[in-house]
């Protein structure tokens, strides 16, 4: 399951780990998946800024799924 928001029980309120446009740098924190009840960081693999978020908050991912487009 994959986790956009800081905080899973009112989301709406929340704010994102990132959003599109944001700089990210890398090890930088971008979302949560959850796997067998277990809660893994995604962190970004190099420096990019966010150009589109491919899932939506507690969507079921699967391995290699697209979760984030990140350029220069």
């Amino acid at each position: 399951t994959f986790y956009l928001y800081k905080s899973e029980w009112a989301y709406k309120d929340a704010k994102p780990f990132v959003s599109k446009g944001d700089k990210v740098k890398k090890g930088q924190k971008l979302c949560i998946v959850e796997a067998m009840k277990v809660m893994n960081e995604i962190t970004s693999p190099y420096d990019g800024v966010i150009l589109d978020v491919c899932a939506k908050e507690n969507d079921v991912v699967e391995f290699g799924k697209k979760l984030f487009v990140i350029g220069d």
